[in-house]
């Protein structure tokens, strides 16, 4: 082969090689948050070193520190990337969305069940209600990037169904934290006894159990007619007034 023909084909070759570098560049920050879910999931946050995260990566300290410069960024980003964007998705249906309350209610929980319950994003509510009393700044951030908002998407449902006649008047902060709260349980538990080996430990099923709640919650809130056939919308906290 001539010499001429072997620079070409080298040439040619770096030239190949160049979209394969830069897609691996592009994919990074992606391998970067899957490693650390990972091992945040696994270790905790105040175990995981950032070195680990780097090596499970395939990369350098160095390089992680380029896109995250500390473990509490990278930590945020995590939280970002898995909670914070389904949260904002969220709001987003509530606003475009045409049918029932109810339906949009249901959609919601079992995305977030699809999205987050059943995978490994569901270790970042036991990471924080773990650790988070030690980092001050990680609560703050949580508090403002998911709490909040979390809050502010499931009484935006209420809300509405409230608005439309479907649901009854009851107080739309207490109703969205009774909503949340069997959300967590169950991400709580797929990553404690119900990941127990132990035969008996744990034992529930996950699909059963937000079947239940989404018929409980339902149930509880749709507005019923008293015996004259107006509506009843009086809940249990304006009763008692």
């Amino acid at each position: 082969m001539s010499s001429a023909s072997t620079t070409a084909g080298a040439i040619g070759a770096r030239t190949e090689d160049h979209p394969t570098r830069q897609r691996r560049k592009e994919a990074r920050p992606q391998e970067l948050l899957d490693a650390a879910l990972e091992l945040f999931v696994e270790k905790g946050f105040a175990a995981t070193r950032a070195e680990e995260v780097a090596q499970r990566a395939g990369v350098s300290k160095g390089t992680l520190y380029l896109y995250y410069p500390s473990k509490e960024e990278l930590f945020k980003a995590v939280v970002r990337q898995n909670l914070g964007a389904l949260i904002a998705e969220g709001k987003e249906a509530v606003l475009q969305y045409q049918g029932a309350t109810s339906d949009l209610l249901v959609e919601l929980i079992r995305t977030w069940w699809e999205r987050i319950g059943r995978t490994r994003a569901a270790g970042i509510h036991k990471i924080i209600l773990a650790e988070v009393r030690n980092f001050p700044e990680l609560a703050q951030f949580y508090a403002d990037e998911v709490i909040v908002p979390a809050d502010e998407l499931f009484g935006a449902v209420i809300q509405r169904g409230i608005a439309l006649g479907e649901f009854r008047e009851l107080p739309l902060h207490e109703t969205a934290h009774a909503l949340m709260a069997p959300m967590i349980f169950m991400a709580l538990h797929q990553h404690s006894v119900g990941a127990c080996p132990v035969q008996g430990c744990g034992a529930m099923d996950p699909e059963r159990m937000l079947h239940t709640h989404l018929d409980l919650v339902l149930r509880g809130l749709q507005a019923r007619p008293d015996a004259t056939g107006a509506t009843d919308a009086t809940g249990p906290h304006e009763a008692a007034r």
